[in-house]
């Protein structure tokens, strides 16, 4: 017998060799329809494993991450099948699941067309319908290679080569007349799989290289009840009316042009928008007690082979030559900020030292990854670097913790942290990432906050929290994150003066709240449709005289609020006032100052707001303090 912990603590005896499943199953029928996946001891793992000791056991379903990721994945197998079904000639490649939904890439004589998708739509609610139960096997790696050409499937046998010569197991998964080379977990049947939509197919290179085929990649997204698709469903036609991309464009904040892909052109009213991101970024950090710096943006490639950005990060960045001598353009900033660190000896009595950055930089991505400003070749990164002695570590993440936290808060929005731990390419001792990722967890324990583990999904020199925002119709982003580095100090033999009078190493924290502040522009476009808060909006104020009889005052009404700090606009066009209300509405602007015959003369103005809608008529200095105030509180 073994004893399973389950979740909540309660503790079950079972013959050993029972599986996940089969304990899902004994604690009732509900649960053991819902069952995704399992974990078994704070692992990912299929439900068709057997427990053969002692261990701590939580079924996954839908609502957990890793329960939606095995839904998703066994999703992608049902598109496989179909596919393979209607198309018996076409190839297969990899069919993960990601963040919202899953895809397939396909090796096929054309792309497929819309009405391809449909009918493979078709066969997937077939597949789902006879309910298939899925097997798992694995095969010793020369038979596992000699069934995948049998089968004709020579992207899964350069995968399967791959793992085998890593001396990993190589498993299958097969449903009814289809086998696939997968790792797992998956569902235990397609019964589950209620509700099926592809959204759409693109193209993808083979293993993202632009020298191997091109792949036809189809999007989709199941769920376990028809309700969630057509919430999901309603979500993205609400996400294509907030598309910041569109959005952008109509209210001329920024650009893209052909002379530079992925290279985003801010426009003027996109530079107010920006600008005031990044006085507010100042403002915060200097009473957080940062000082900025700024580092150049191309440097050696002796510096970059010395970071570990050479060898792990290379291929997404640009190069160029100066004096017979290979240099790169920044691709991240903390290099630099460790250059600017060893410029002068410190004391422990200056740690810890905290140096945020506005940098840009720049990274190679491939034009089929390029999305407005959400993905960018250049992109300006609001870094800091927090140098620190090991007792002051907890403290300094529960300090980025509180800020990031007041950032995202002072926006409406939610989010939930998800700490990454040690990948397998990865630089450092074992024991220095035990000591990095527990303070990690430690600092975020202490605060209240619950977190998700993100296994091997940390930075090649550190593990990280990520914060994942949640913006108003239900998307998640990752902009904020905190990485603990012990192994670039060491590279760069950084050292500080300790009380005893020695030489000490010191901790680093690579840390950004908004990420990258195009991308998070593009965030707030979505997450407000525009219509950004009064502090932040490019025009506060539209003055909109009825008649040409109201410019004089109407100018006068301008010169008050541009002497106030008010950013305004005149609408002088000899068009009808209904007209530049609709065109100031279109435009988002937070207020319009609509004067008539009446306001020049009673001297008010009639004010319009976004929000609430027609106020009345009020003194122009009332109005102007009423503007001052959300500015100041930051009001949403």
């Amino acid at each position: 017998m073994i004893q399973v912990t389950l979740k909540g603590g309660a503790v079950k005896e079972f013959d050993a060799g029972v599986t996940a499943a089969d304990v899902a199953k004994s604690l009732g029928t509900g649960l053991y329809k819902a069952a995704c996946a399992c974990k078994i001891n704070g692992t990912p793992s299929d439900l068709r494993t057997p427990l053969l000791n002692d261990c701590e056991l939580q079924i996954l379903t839908f609502d957990d991450p890793e329960g939606k990721k095995a839904f998703w994945h066994t999703s992608s197998h049902i598109l496989a099948q179909a596919v393979k079904r209607l198309y018996p000639q076409s190839k297969l490649a990899i069919g993960p699941a990601i963040d919202n939904g899953f895809y397939y890439d396909f090796d096929v004589e054309k792309p497929f067309l819309p009405e391809d998708l449909e009918k493979i739509e078709t066969e997937m609610k077939k597949i789902v319908k006879e309910g298939i139960e899925l097997h798992r096997f694995e095969l010793p790696p020369e038979e596992a290679m000699s069934k995948l050409k049998s089968m004709e499937e020579p992207y899964k046998v350069e995968l399967a080569a791959e793992h085998a010569s890593k001396g990993e197991a190589i498993s299958f998964y097969s449903q009814g007349d289809f086998t696939d080379l997968c790792a797992g977990p998956h569902l235990l049947s397609t019964a589950p799989v209620k509700a099926v939509k592809l959204l759409n197919c693109t193209g993808a290179y083979w293993r993202g290289d632009a020298k191997n085929p091109q792949m036809c990649r189809v999007y989709g997204i199941t769920f376990p009840k028809a309700s969630l698709l057509d919430e999901y469903l309603t979500m993205l036609e609400e996400a294509k009316k907030r598309d910041h991309r569109k959005i952008g464009k109509d209210l001329e904040l920024f650009a893209f042009m052909e002379e530079g892909p992925g290279f985003p052109f801010f426009l003027p009213k996109g530079m107010i928008l920006k600008n005031q991101l990044i006085d507010f970024w100042r403002e915060i950090h200097r009473e957080a007690g940062y000082h900025e710096i700024s580092t150049p943006i191309i440097l050696n490639r002796r510096l970059w082979e010395r970071s570990g950005h050479w060898d792990h990060y290379k291929d997404n960045m640009y190069t160029t030559v100066i004096d017979n001598e290979d240099y790169a353009i920044k691709p991240m900033n903390c290099p630099g900020g460790i250059l600017v660190y060893k410029t002068k000896m410190h004391s422990y009595r200056d740690l810890p030292l905290r140096m945020g950055e506005l940098g840009l930089v720049h990274r190679h991505e491939l034009s089929g990854a390029l999305h407005g400003l959400m993905r960018v070749r250049n992109f300006t990164q609001d870094d800091a670097h927090i140098f620190m002695t090991k007792d002051q570590i907890k403290e300094e993440i529960k300090g980025v913790v509180r800020l990031i936290d007041k950032v995202y808060s002072l926006f409406g929005f939610m989010y939930h942290i998800e700490l990454s731990t040690q990948p397998e390419d990865s630089m450092g001792a074992k024991e220095d990432w035990d000591i990095a990722t527990d303070a990690l967890r430690n600092a975020v324990t202490e605060l209240g906050y619950d977190y998700i583990v993100n296994e091997g999904d940390g930075a090649f020199y550190g593990p990280k929290l990520d914060f994942h925002l949640t913006d108003c119709i239900g998307r998640t982003w990752q902009c904020g994150t905190i990485q603990l580095d012990f192994q670039l100090p060491e590279r760069f033999e950084l050292e500080y003066t300790g009380a005893d009078g020695a030489k000490h190493r010191p901790i680093m924290i690579h840390r950004v709240v908004f990420g990258s502040i195009e991308r998070f522009i593009g965030i707030l476009t979505e997450h407000f449709a525009g219509a950004f808060p009064a502090w932040l909006a490019p025009v506060q104020v539209k003055v909109l005289p009825i008649s040409e009889h109201q410019y004089e005052y109407a100018r006068q009404v301008m010169q008050r609020l541009e002497a106030a700090g008010i950013r305004a606009e005149f609408d002088d066009r000899n068009e009808k006032i209904g007209y530049k209300i609709r065109e100031a509405q279109l435009e988002k602007v937070p207020y319009m100052l609509v004067v008539g015959d009446k306001e020049v003369q009673n001297r008010t103005v009639s004010v319009r707001s976004r929000r609430e809608g027609d106020k009345g008529a009020m003194p122009l200095e009332d109005m102007i303090k009423v503007l001052l105030k959300e500015v100041e509180t930051k009001a949403l």
